[in-house]
């Protein structure tokens, strides 16, 4: 998925065109959605690990599978975050899921057509670092989707550079 470097990380390109999604809210993947099997992959993989918990969202509709720091856990800065300890959260209706990214993984990450940045945040009613993700189409995208993910887990629990 990534590779550290001086400036930025490197985040390999995603095949094919990104998805068609909603320009407003609810933000939604619209096309391209993600089979449930690689769903169920990819959220096993994220919430077994140390000080992740599902817990309800506070900021999707219900059904919404959220990933949050565990309370006992250090938090990084406020923008690793959703809300409260909401680092993001799978939508299950389409495989994709919104995420707290790091900033510098932003640009990046939607450059290589992984990600798009939320409409709240492209209006300026969030950080630029909220995006949606695409939910992965195979079992290599799952992997690129989980090392997105263990950055946001990182950066969220103050572990932002692999430790």
């Amino acid at each position: 998925m990534t590779t550290a470097t001086e400036t930025a990380p490197v985040v390999a390109p995603r095949s094919g065109r990104p998805p068609t999604t909603t320009r407003s809210t609810p933000h939604i993947q619209q096309d391209q959605k993600a089979p449930h099997h690689l769903q169920e992959q990819l959220a096993a993989r994220v919430f077994a690990l140390p000080d992740v918990e599902e817990r309800p969202t506070t900021v999707s509709a219900p059904g919404a599978r959220a990933i949050w720091l565990r309370d006992t856990v250090a938090k990084g800065p406020d923008d690793a975050f959703l809300a409260q300890r909401e680092i993001g959260h799978f939508h299950p209706w389409d495989g994709s899921m919104h995420l707290a990214l790091p900033p510098e993984l932003v640009r990046p990450a939607v450059a290589a057509g992984w990600a798009e940045v939320h409409p709240v945040a492209r209006a300026g009613g969030a950080p630029g670092n909220m995006v949606m993700v695409f939910g992965p189409r195979d079992a290599c995208e799952v992997d690129t989707v989980f090392g997105l993910v263990l950055a946001s887990y990182r950066r969220a629990g103050g572990r932002d550079h692999g430790r």
